[in-house]
């Protein structure tokens, strides 16, 4: 079927990477001809290369920068203590740089290296892009009737056998994350990429693992009116640390991490990555390193769940990366009312909102619940330092207990507590079809997902009296509100990406249109239709997107001003907050408590 003359692709099919060879580059090597083989002044930058977070930085040549360098073709082992870039070798003779991490999920390391040689390292023919080795932070009982989760269970898919690798700050060992037959934990593999202690001492890995994976155990006690179970209570967790005790992390960390994932995707049959973090956007996704690298995990067949940010209450274009790839599932946060019925749930005002920064991808691509999650606890930790009053007694879950006993669970807000969700959702998924592809995975979700929703609704931020309006337009919920019951009914498969679309705004019409890449899902299977998957509700007419009085109005959907500060996307006291531990101020809503 020829493709419809309206639709448009916005992207591009990539070269095939040639990969490295693994072990070949050596931590703490001079980089030598990497960093060096140009003097400074005799180069002239290649500004196209170099990321605008870097570039202010050039000024000084004397500064000293972590970079990522990617480059278009592998980097070799050679004779004489030398690295080959492309097919040339050259001595390590040039002083000024360190390797620090060698990447080859992605073609690209991360190095120490001072600000003159970038400019020089910006003219290597080989160099595709250069940008700073950026920091990042950390971003159930109704939550799993939400989603109709217990349809699941009555099935019997528990997720047993999927293993999924929570990138976060760590899983403290808690009792609901023990094999409920054997004992053993369902904590297979371990691994900190920022040194220190492996257990959670920030506590936002924990609540995520609880959210995908805890058995409830804990809060199973007679009398109990919230079993506090995950939603694939049997999956197998890998833990891989990339957070510190502050929820802070790099973008290097983050890679690699993704790197090790899919290097034990085999042995732990991981076919689930779930990232709870991000950061502002400062490039395309397609130059942006931490969307490479999610994209490369993607098309190894592993599934990537990413939290779109919680930044919505800043006006639209708020996803963080990496949720703006258009390859992984981001999800948005809703609230539950705390009621267990799904009809009465709206979205959190805190949820960030599409099209993407600079790229204007459509996103986030679902919803799910994420204010006020009780999920695990990790006792000591930051999160449970800055809010006691968060966390959760006995009493919340057994009459019988009266309050005594040692607390166990916690209640956290944020797009970081939804992105679980829906990565235990897929384990469900996976579990009942192993042969589901992450594109298949995708589409699914978004088709099934429920798309009855008000116009709009107000929430008020109960510390500063403030309220705030959101509409429910596909910037906002995107394909809908994530159904369990209705993805494990779905057999509808696709052999097509399911990239999500771009946005187009046409200033005459004041309208929108959704701008579909054209080898996609949602171009060549009617049953795949944008107004089959977004629906009419989430998209009017099918097609339109929203007019230019609100999602498309300038000042709250391109000023990035609004969106990131007045200092452009690198302001942190916007995209991270300043009161409590790094970024909790946003990253839980107000101040940990969510909203009403």
């Amino acid at each position: 079927m020829p493709a419809p003359s309206h639709l448009i692709s916005s992207f591009v099919s990539r070269s095939k990477r040639i990969p490295w060879c693994a072990g070949c580059i050596k931590h703490t090597v001079l980089l030598g001809v990497l960093f060096g083989l140009i003097l400074a002044n005799e180069a002239f930058a290649n500004n196209s290369k170099i990321s605008p977070d870097l570039q202010p930085l050039l000024a000084n040549p004397s500064n000293t920068v972590n970079v990522i360098v990617q480059y278009n073709s592998s980097l070799q082992n050679c004779s004489g203590g030398g690295l080959a870039i492309g097919v040339r070798c050259s001595p390590l003779s040039s002083p000024g740089g360190v390797i620090n991490a060698v990447f080859t999920l992605i073609n690209a390391v991360a190095g120490t290296v001072t600000a003159g040689n970038v400019i020089a390292l910006s003219d290597q023919p080989n160099v595709s892009y250069i940008s700073l080795d950026r920091s990042l932070s950390a971003t159930l009982d109704f939550s799993a009737n939400g989603v109709n989760a217990p349809a699941a269970w009555n099935s019997g898919w528990d997720g047993a056998g999927i293993g999924v690798a929570v990138i976060d700050s760590g899983i403290y060992l808690h009792p609901d994350l023990l094999s409920v037959k054997t004992g053993q934990s369902r904590v297979v593999y371990r691994q900190s990429f920022i040194g220190g202690v492996q257990n959670d001492d920030f506590g936002h890995g924990t609540h995520v693992a609880g959210i995908v994976a805890g058995s409830g155990a804990t809060s199973d006690v007679p009398g109990s009116s919230h079993v506090l179970r995950g939603i694939a209570p049997r999956a197998k967790l890998l833990d891989l640390r990339v957070l510190d005790a502050n929820g802070s992390s790099n973008d290097s960390v983050v890679i690699a991490a993704l790197q090790t994932a899919v290097s034990l995707k085999n042995v732990y049959n991981v076919r689930v990555v779930n990232l709870s973090l991000g950061r502002p956007i400062y490039e395309s996704c397609t130059l942006d390193p931490l969307c490479e690298a999610a994209e490369a995990a993607w098309n190894e067949g592993i599934v990537v769940v990413a939290a779109a940010g919680n930044l919505g209450r800043n006006g639209y274009a708020t996803v963080l990366s990496p949720g703006n790839s258009p390859h992984a599932i981001t999800v948005g946060a809703m609230k539950t009312e705390e009621t267990y019925p799904r009809n009465d749930d709206l979205i959190a005002s805190y949820s960030s909102k599409g099209p993407t920064y600079i790229d204007l991808t459509v996103k986030p691509d679902i919803v799910a619940p994420g204010n006020l999650v009780v999920s695990l606890l990790a006792p000591g930790s930051t999160l449970a330092n800055a809010f006691p009053e968060n966390i959760i007694g006995p009493s919340y879950y057994s009459t019988s207990i009266m309050g005594t006993g040692t607390p166990e669970y916690m209640r956290l807000s944020g797009t970081s507590m939804a992105t679980p969700v829906v990565s235990g959702t897929v384990a469900l998924m996976l579990q009942k079809d192993p042969t589901l592809t992450p594109d298949t995975v995708k589409a699914r979700l978004m088709l099934t997902a429920g798309k009855t929703f008000p116009v709009s609704s107000v929430a008020t931020d109960p510390t500063t009296g403030q309220s705030y309006t959101s509409y429910y337009d596909v910037f906002t919920i995107g394909a809908g509100y994530v159904d369990i019951a209705a993805v494990l009914a779905n057999y509808g498969e696709t052999f097509f990406s399911s990239l999500s679309p771009r946005a187009s705004y046409n200033p005459s019409t004041e309208q929108g249109h959704l701008v579909l890449p054209l080898g996609s899902t949602w171009v060549w299977s009617p049953q795949w239709s944008p107004a089959e998957v977004w629906g009419n509700t989430v998209l009017p007419n099918g097609s339109t997107i929203w007019n230019s009085s609100n999602a498309w109005n300038s000042s709250s959907t391109w000023g990035t001003s609004i969106a990131w500060g007045t200092s452009g996307p690198s302001e942190t006291s916007i995209a991270w907050g300043t009161s409590g531990p790094s970024g909790t101020s946003i990253a839980w809503g107000t101040s940990g408590q969510g909203e009403p």
